[in-house]
């Protein structure tokens, strides 16, 4: 997939937990990994706001684009 999520790489920066965010963020755990894990179709611009505001980043820090040709994940 061309869009590649890089929530944890904030949280390994943050020292946070995905339930810690979750809570935080006001999200259910199993939601917030699927978004970690690069499973979500879509993401709501207020949970990427908090999701930047508890993580005191950009959105920039958590989504990133990749060419198909460069992508090291498996779709």
């Amino acid at each position: 997939m061309p869009i590649v999520v890089d929530i944890d790489v904030m949280l390994a920066k943050r020292k946070m937990s995905v339930g810690e965010l979750a809570e935080r963020v006001g999200i259910t755990p199993a939601n917030l990994a699927v978004l970690k894990n690069g499973r979500a179709k879509a993401v709501r611009f207020t949970t990427l706001a908090a999701l930047c505001e508890v993580l005191e980043c950009q959105p920039g820090d958590l989504l990133r684009w990749e060419s198909a040709g460069n992508s090291t994940e498996n779709d």
